[in-house]
């Protein structure tokens, strides 16, 4: 099946205006913004034929161009990043049989949580979408209830049926657990990834399915799908050593800063 990885990038996110444009200061000091080290992660993905920045905004079009990118604009009306995936796939002709979405603020997506989703997405026929959830180590989980009681959004968790179908995507720490874990300890708790892959055909309906409360109270694009009866399969992939983390708000630059120095990626 042929492969597409679309990055939808916007400039007027509500949390972090201006976020795809973020420097973000990698182990040998060098700056690069939040997109273009997304843009890098999406090329170390073995066996995709073509990948994509979907903007709206000429801002991120002519920082991605000066990278080297290729940049397909979008409209100002897209509501998420699976709207502007749909849209930058039809803008190309289609036929690519499956798209990813890889979300731009998630750097430090690892090439194989990519290509373990693509290989899950063509093993089950009766999922539409997959998307990767990680199992959470004490110290990833820490952090999470630490932003929560905070009162920020650290990240996203996933609760699956034994089909590794989805139950449910939150941005509280779910499901709940009184117990305490070392740095080290594995959890019950998955961190749901910021990727999609999507079949062409549920990519294109996506746009046409109703928004349910649930989504709106989230805030999570995912739910859409679920509200509408979709399944969406959850890869469980492996850190194989690397953290991961997204950049959701201001204080997250210096965690993914020092995250990029620890693992030595420039």
């Amino acid at each position: 099946m042929s492969a597409l990885i679309v990055i939808p990038a916007r400039y007027a996110s509500t949390r972090y205006p201006g976020k795809p444009l973020v420097p973000l200061r990698g182990a040998g000091g060098a700056a690069r913004t939040l997109i273009e080290r997304s843009w890098r992660a999406a090329c170390e993905v073995p066996g995709v034929d073509r990948v994509v920045v979907a903007t709206d905004d000429d801002r991120i079009r002519d920082a991605a161009e000066r990278f080297g990118a290729e940049v397909v604009m979008t409209s100002t009306e897209c509501a998420n990043g699976t709207e502007r995936c749909a849209e930058a796939h039809a803008a190309l002709g289609g036929g690519y049989e499956i798209v990813v979405n890889l979300q731009g603020d998630a750097p430090l997506t690892p090439p194989w949580f990519v290509s373990d989703l693509i290989t899950g997405l063509r093993a089950d026929a009766g999922a539409e979408v997959a998307t990767p959830v990680l199992r959470c180590d004490g110290r990833a989980l820490n952090g999470f209830l630490e932003d929560r009681a905070a009162g920020r959004v650290g990240g996203t968790t996933a609760v699956f049926d034994r089909h590794r179908h989805a139950l449910y995507f939150s941005k509280e720490v779910i499901p709940y657990t009184s117990a305490r874990y070392g740095d080290g300890d594995a959890t019950p708790v998955f961190h749901h990834v910021g990727v999609y892959a999507y079949r062409a055909q549920a990519l294109a309906a996506c746009p046409g399915l109703e928004a349910g409360p649930l989504e709106g109270l989230e805030g999570l694009e995912q739910l859409r799908f679920l509200e509408n009866g979709r399944a969406v399969l959850c890869v469980e992939v492996e850190a194989r050593g690397r953290q991961f983390w997204e950049l959701n708000n201001p204080e997250d630059v210096p965690r993914l800063e020092a995250m990029m120095k620890e693992m030595g990626i420039a």
